[in-house]
């Protein structure tokens, strides 16, 4: 389909109810289990001058969400394996701090965790065997083991964990394009992530985006080749769930992600979400939250 068009869901159970209109949230699903293992219970939001992890932190969400946090008055500290490399990307500021650390290595993480409002997950790897997998850069590795890692470093009290995972995830064995890209397990091993953040009783936020467009382009698939960018799809369209497709703005996602942990009600909900025709919210705080809301 192309951006803009009329959104087939997938499965109409799954985003009842969901207008083709800008800004459009479906209806209300069930949110995950409530803090358990022991646990302690977190306040539900993350404030300005509070800290948020952002794993992932040289990926194109990663740099532009941590430039949004930093922007809102969050101090970012940048999970990161080249600390020097995320330094040049990232530049130097008071309120951001580099920690050199690998998820598939859980010794790694106590410390980048430590004293931790937010952890933001924004990794992730290609569908597809490319450059990005040598060092063991797999989708279950990446998407699954890394993901799980960090949920399980997560410190006691944790206010969110906002994890970006994609669509398709819930269809990937339905007959679609989902099929394909899941043939090396990219979506299956993203849903396992995402499950291993719902079961874990940490407060959680999950965006499932569309195709990504917009820079920095830092992957090796066909939007980096075609510098896909938004252009006039400036607005976001959201429903619960997984009955999206299209495209989605990396600029739209991250200030969507920089917006969500700032909002109790987002605590608990699987968002999909798409870039769509118009002038969108843009970094208008009060308009994000009308977005995520849900009645």
């Amino acid at each position: 389909m192309e951006p803009g068009e009329r959104v087939e869901s997938g499965d109409p159970t799954v985003c009842q109810g969901l207008g083709m209109r800008r800004g459009a949230v479906a209806a209300s699903r069930p949110r995950g289990p409530g803090p358990r293992g022991g646990r302690a219970a977190a306040k539900a939001t993350v404030r300005p001058g509070e800290t948020v992890l952002v794993a992932g932190a040289t990926g194109g969400v990663g740099q532009l969400l941590a430039a949004k946090l930093l922007q809102k008055g969050f101090r970012v500290r940048a999970l990161v394996r080249d600390p020097a490399k995320a330094e040049t990307l990232l530049g130097a500021q008071p309120a951001l701090e580099f920690v050199q650390g690998d998820l598939r290595s859980p010794a790694d993480l106590a410390r980048a965790t430590a004293g931790v409002e937010g952890i933001c997950c924004t990794t992730g790897t290609t569908a597809f065997p490319s450059a990005r997998w040598k060092g063991n850069n797999t989708p279950e590795m990446t998407d699954f083991v890394g993901v799980k890692n960090l949920v399980n470093a997560a410190p006691a009290g944790l206010s969110r964990f906002v994890l970006v995972s994609s669509v398709g995830v819930e269809r990937y064995e339905q007959p679609s394009p989902y099929m394909i890209l899941n043939l090396f397990g990219v979506l299956e091993n993203k849903k396992k992530g995402e499950d291993a953040l719902v079961a874990s009783g940490v407060p959680y936020t999950i965006f499932r985006p569309g195709r990504l467009t917009d820079g920095p382009y830092t992957s090796y698939d066909l939007n980096t080749l075609l510098q896909g960018i938004a252009g006039e799809r400036q607005d976001v369209t959201v429903a619960l769930g997984d009955c999206l497709d299209g495209e989605m703005s990396r600029i739209a996602l991250a200030e969507g992600v920089a917006n969500a942990i700032q909002f109790e009600h987002t605590s608990g909900q699987t968002y999909c979400c798409m870039s769509v025709d118009g002038d969108g919210p843009g970094e208008d705080a009060e308009k994000w939250s009308a977005m995520l809301m849900v009645e």
